[in-house]
């Protein structure tokens, strides 16, 4: 009796060893759920900070070596959100922004083009959609891992694709305002590219004065980029977003020769992917030179043609998922001649 006693208590502990492996995964799990609900979290607040936070400093882009800087000022009044983006490489120009309404200013031609103004510029992030972001991206935070960037504390996060038809991140968020001050889009350990602060000042360090714009522009010509909202399956494309990925925008915008050119906006909150489909001109030679997969800097471009149509698919994502999105694109003529 006692050696069957004694086999059981092995039995019994050997069972309780694998009971606690097996609970392990699940434990896992649940510890990387929260910790992604965390750091999800947090940079909810990064995108809350670059709409609620006063903020003035200077910032630059960096890709392939290549660096370009911009000075900008954001106050929120009691009309709202103000600001005023400069361009200071280059050819002169400044946007200046009341609300979803933005002015670019353009001297050498004293011109002011009014159009929408974009909801995920820097140091805002998302856009659209982000209930997949969690799907697609693992989301963690290490040990320790904070860093200064213009002379400010921030917590860096990891963003890591879970699959490779899109591009990982890592993000600075400020330890004080939670505001966003530095972003990097990574392929594996390469940096694609880089955009970071470096001069910043925010709360009451700001003052509303530098928002004025640089010219007098009350005798320049104004001209509102004129846009109407359209639905490109009616129009007989049928457009395969990537797994995650969803339509934020879908637009039609005029051109000079009279015709327009559909604009698609596709994203899974932090990856963008804009589609624009023109007429094919079988006179220009220019089109055909550029089939395939092209390269600007840190963005992919892939062009090719569809019937009667030219289709570009541009973005900071691997070429090869914009290659896929192109040729899974199909035009089916519409019964009602709709295009």
């Amino acid at each position: 009796m006692k050696r069957v006693t004694r086999h059981l208590s092995v039995w019994q502990f050997t069972w309780l060893l694998m009971g606690m492996f097996a609970c392990l995964p699940i434990a896992n799990a649940q510890k990387s759920a929260e910790q992604h609900k965390a750091v999800f979290e947090l940079l909810q607040q990064a995108q809350q900070a670059a709409r609620n936070t006063d903020y003035a400093g200077v910032f630059s882009y960096t890709e392939r070596g290549t660096m370009r800087s911009s000075r900008i000022i954001h106050v929120v009044d009691g009309t709202g959100e103000r600001e005023r983006l400069e361009v200071l490489d280059g050819s002169p120009r400044e946007f200046i922004r009341h609300n979803e309404t933005q002015l670019c200013l353009i001297p050498e031609k004293n011109l002011v083009l009014v159009d929408t103004a974009r909801t995920d510029r820097f140091p805002s992030l998302f856009l659209g959609n982000t209930d997949a972001i969690i799907d697609h991206y693992e989301l963690f935070l290490t040990d320790g891992d904070t860093t200064r960037v213009a002379g400010r504390e921030c917590q860096m996060v990891h963003v890591q694709p879970r699959t490779d038809d899109r591009y990982g991140y890592k993000f600075c968020v400020d330890t004080e305002t939670k505001l966003l001050i530095k972003a990097q889009t990574v392929s594996d350990e390469d940096v694609v590219d880089e955009i970071a602060f470096t001069m910043l000042q925010t709360g009451e360090n700001v003052v509303s004065e530098g928002l004025d714009p640089s010219w007098d522009t009350s005798d320049w010509k104004k001209m509102k980029i004129s846009t109407r909202d359209i639905n490109v399956m009616e129009s007989g494309w049928r457009i395969q977003p990537p797994p995650g990925f969803s339509f934020t925008k879908q637009l039609a915008r005029p051109m000079k020769s009279g015709d327009a050119v559909k604009h698609v906006v596709l994203s899974d909150g932090l990856a963008t992917i804009s589609v624009f489909i023109e007429a094919f001109d079988a006179a220009n030679q220019i089109r055909s030179l550029q089939k395939g997969v092209m390269r600007n800097g840190a963005i992919n471009v892939y062009g090719t043609r569809i019937g009667d149509h030219w289709l570009t698919a541009v973005g900071i994502i691997p070429a090869p998922t914009l290659q896929g999105l192109a040729e899974q694109t199909q035009y089916v003529e519409p019964q009602n001649g709709q295009q």
